[in-house]
C-alpha cells in the first residue's frame, strides 16, 4: 500500500499507478532542466530521459515545483513550460517551503528531489553529478550530502560534479554513513572523467547487486542515501588532466568575480562548457543518459523479490 504524502504534493497518475502497484519508479531532478542546460537541449534531455526510463519498462517521475505544489512526475506539457519559463527559482531542500508558501514554480536540486522521492516513497534516483564541498572553501558544503545521510534512496550519478573537492566530499560522505559504490568500477568517477584517483567502497558489476545492497543497508538499521557511482564510458570521457586545467580556470574566475553561494555551481558549470568548447555539456548529457538507464534497471530489480546474488 503506498504511503499517504503531505497535500502540497501532487502525483501524476501515472506515478501514483506504479507505486500502487509496485511496478518500479525513478525520480528525476528538475534543476538541470531549469538552471543546468541552455535551451532547447534542457526541454530535449527532460523528455529523452523520460523515454529512456520507460525503454526499461520503468515509470519516470520529474520532480519540480509547479505554482507551489511539489509535482511528483510530470505532463509533456508541464515539462515544455517549465524548460522555457524565465521565472523559475532553484529550489533545493531550504527552500521547498518557500517556493511553496509563495506559489513559485522551479526545479528541484538533488536535495530537494531526495526530499521529494522519499515522501512519496520512491526508492531510485538517477541524476548526474552531487553536490559537496567546494574546492579552496570547506564551509561551503552543499546541502545534497546532509539529505543524502537521511533519505534512504538509491542515487545513481556520476560521482560528485569535478568542479568541486573530490576528496573533502568523498570524506563527507564517509562521514555522514553513505556508502558510495562503484558500477563496474572500484575508483571514484570525477565527473566528466571516469576516475578521481580515489576509491569507492565497493565495487558492483550488476543492478542486481546494487538493489540487495541497498537492501541490506537499509535492513541493518541505516536510513542513508545508497550512492550509485557509473563512470562515462572510456569513448566518452573527458581527460581528466585537461578537463581540471578547465576547470581550475573557471575556479580562478569565479574569484575574481566574488563569485559565491548558490551561484558559484551554475556559473562555474557555464565556463567550463565554454572553455572546452562544449566538449563537457556533451559529456554532461551523455552521463545522464546513462545514468537514467542503469537507475531505471536497479529499480526494475527493486520491484521484483529479494534475491541473494552474493
Amino acid at each position: 500500500m503506498r504511503q499517504l504524502i503531505p497535500s502540497v504534493y501532487r502525483l501524476h497518475p501515472e506515478v501514483a499507478s506504479a507505486l500502487s502497484k509496485g511496478t518500479g519508479v525513478v525520480a528525476l531532478e528538475s534543476a538541470v532542466i531549469t538552471h543546468g542546460l541552455p535551451r532547447p537541449v534542457n526541454r530535449e534531455l527532460a523528455e529523452e530521459l523520460e523515454v529512456i526510463i520507460r525503454e526499461n519498462g520503468i515509470t519516470p517521475a520529474t520532480m519540480a515545483l509547479i505554482d507551489g505544489t511539489i509535482s511528483v512526475g510530470m505532463t509533456h506539457d508541464e515539462l515544455f513550460t517549465l524548460a522555457n519559463n524565465d521565472q523559475t527559482v532553484k529550489v533545493s531542500n531550504r527552500m521547498m517551503g518557500i517556493a511553496a508558501a509563495k506559489k513559485l514554480s522551479g526545479g528541484t536540486t538533488v536535495a530537494a528531489t531526495l526530499v521529494a522521492a522519499h515522501a512519496a516513497g520512491i526508492q531510485v534516483f538517477a541524476t548526474g553529478g552531487i553536490g559537496g564541498v567546494h574546492r579552496g572553501q570547506a564551509f561551503d558544503i552543499s546541502a545534497d550530502l546532509d539529505e543524502l545521510s537521511r533519505r534512504p534512496v538509491i542515487v545513481v550519478c556520476a560521482g560528485a560534479k569535478s568542479i568541486l573537492d573530490l576528496p573533502a566530499t568523498l570524506e563527507a560522505l564517509e562521514t555522514r554513513g553513505v556508502p558510495v559504490l562503484g558500477y563496474q568500477t572500484e575508483d571514484f568517477p570525477a565527473f566528466y572523467s571516469r576516475s578521481s584517483g580515489l576509491k569507492v567502497d565497493l565495487r558492483i558489476d550488476s543492478p542486481e547487486q546494487a538493489a540487495e545492497i541497498a537492501r541490506a543497508h537499509w535492513e541493518t538499521g541505516n536510513h542513508s542515501a545508497v550512492l550509485v557511482c557509473n563512470p562515462l564510458p572510456e569513448d566518452q570521457a573527458l581527460d581528466s588532466d585537461k578537463i581540471n586545467q578547465v576547470i581550475e580556470k573557471a575556479v580562478i574566475e569565479a574569484k575574481d568575480q566574488g563569485i559565491s553561494g548558490s551561484a558559484v555551481t551554475p556559473f562555474l558549470l557555464d565556463r567550463v562548457g565554454k572553455i572546452s568548447k562544449g566538449e563537457s555539456l556533451q559529456a554532461n548529457l551523455t552521463l545522464l543518459r546513462n545514468n537514467a538507464r542503469l537507475a531505471a534497471k536497479i529499480a526494475a530489480c527493486m520491484a521484483k523479490p529479494h534475491i541473494h546474488t552474493y
